[in-house]
């Protein structure tokens, strides 16, 4: 298993480095430049040229990747004389129209980004997994019908809608929620979760939908292998069959899909953190699109990726848990 996960981790660490390199060439080789649109619209070609060497665009661009990739494990100085800055491990660029540190950024909204993904991610693997294993198990049957055309008219409906709809029917209608304003969990626990249901509910409709519809099918193909006519012949009770022998085995595919999906909404759901005005890390990439912030369109990018590897990782050590066998 040591070597099993040592190979993984090196995986995992040229994946992060290949992205970082094509991630970097979009932002900082392609036509767009990072010194100009910190610059401003009225900059004259002195200080746009002052500006470029602050930032070192003036350097080959082997020299800028290799500054970068180093200042994410050491940490770098940018620019010289009066107007240095320090950017401390791990750096991951300077945004100059928020005047702070890439990584400080992030992590002042990752707080939000991370209790929307795991609220969110826990609803709809109740929901989902619910409602996918009773169609299986009534299959062909009235409530599989219901809950798979449920499961259709919901995964059918973008997320947006979803959110106006809600919004109007639970807070404007009704006044059952308030309208979310993000409260820390160490300050008060339930106005932390009272403040996020709407939504957890927004994004948990719409995956539990997608969650539904595959666990069923796995849950379908899984009853039918014949351990499973084994286990019921040897008179195992239809939890123990369901539960231990069904469920472990059906639930593989959706492992895969659910790491995948909160690796992702960690770094951010862009349009349900706008919709609510959540200031997590979704709604800062946005900003950073409209402006032209590259560095930390750039780190949102690279956070994105190391969340989504790390989860595939964590699905795989998993794997490794259940099947000795991936492990060679």
């Amino acid at each position: 298993m040591i070597l099993y996960l040592g190979r993984r981790l090196l995986g995992v660490v040229g994946v992060l480095i290949a992205i970082a390199a094509v991630t970097f060439t979009i932002f900082y080789v392609l036509p767009a430049d990072p010194a100009a649109a910190a610059c401003g619209k009225s900059c004259s070609a002195d200080r746009l040229a002052a500006i470029r060497a602050h930032m070192g665009l003036d350097q080959p661009v082997w020299r800028q990747f290799a500054d970068f990739v180093t200042g994410i494990f050491t940490g770098r100085t940018i620019g010289s004389g009066q107007y240095t800055l320090h950017c401390e491990f791990p750096c991951l660029g300077y945004s100059y129209e928020n005047s702070q540190a890439v990584w400080e950024l992030l992590m002042d909204r990752l707080p939000v980004s991370a209790s929307l993904a795991f609220g969110a991610a826990a609803l709809w693997l109740g929901l989902g997994l619910s409602a996918g294993v009773t169609a299986a198990l009534c299959k062909d049957t009235l409530a599989d019908r219901v809950l798979m055309v449920g499961a259709v008219a919901a995964a059918s409906l973008p997320v947006y809608f979803t959110s106006v709809l809600l919004i109007y029917g639970l807070i404007r209608a009704t006044g059952l929620l308030p309208y979310p304003q993000y409260v820390p969990l160490g300050s008060d626990p339930v106005q932390w979760a009272s403040n996020l249901l709407l939504p957890w509910l927004a994004l948990a409709i719409l995956y539990a939908a997608m969650y539904a519809r595959q666990s069923r099918s796995s849950m379908i193909e899984t009853m039918a292998e014949p351990y499973i006519r084994t286990a019921r012949a040897k008179g195992l009770p239809r939890r123990t069959v369901v539960v231990k022998h069904g469920l472990r085995a059906g639930m593989t595919p959706v492992l895969t899909i659910f790491g995948m999906d909160l690796g992702g909404l960690l770094a951010g759901a862009v349009i349900t953190e706008s919709i609510f005005g959540l200031p997590g890390v979704g709604r800062l990439f946005y900003g950073a699109l409209s402006s032209g912030d590259q560095p930390v369109i750039l780190g949102v990018t690279l956070l994105a990726a190391t969340f989504i590897v790390l989860a595939n990782l964590a699905v795989d050590l998993l794997y490794a848990v259940v099947d000795p066998r991936v492990r060679y």
